[in-house]
């Protein structure tokens, strides 16, 4: 299983990505193994603003619909419009073409409670 090393963790298995203001959020790939084939993502508009632990969005796939969880606060720049057509970029390609989110106007600090790519190893118990 792969934990890239350039992102930080949620233990809901959410990831981000940060650079130049901007966090890119998705799921992990030990997330998208649990559910299982994802047929279905339900995606926040531009402009939507969350606190860290709300719903950010919904996927459904074979096994179970289950909420993600927006691990920071912030105001939803872009939404991958290309998993309203190809929902399975996220089994895929979790890390990269299956993103879900970017927000924008995020500090660095705003990542500093989430986990190091080895603590989320750990967490999960790879």
């Amino acid at each position: 299983m792969n934990f890239p090393s350039d992102r930080k963790y949620t233990k809901d298995h959410e990831w981000v990505v940060f650079a130049d203001g901007v966090a890119t959020v998705g799921i992990t790939e030990f997330a998208q193994d649990e559910l299982g084939e994802i047929v279905f993502v339900e995606l926040p508009d531009s402009g939507a603003q969350f606190s860290a632990g709300d719903s950010l969005c919904v996927v459904e796939s074979t096994k179970a619909a289950s909420d993600v969880y927006s691990p920071l606060a912030g105001t939803v720049a872009e939404s991958n419009a290309a998993l309203t057509d190809s929902p399975e970029l996220i089994n895929s390609s979790p890390y990269a073409d299956g993103w879900m989110v970017r927000f924008s106007g995020i500090t660095e600090e705003a990542l500093s409670g989430l986990m190091s790519a080895d603590e989320y190893k750990a967490h999960v118990g790879a």
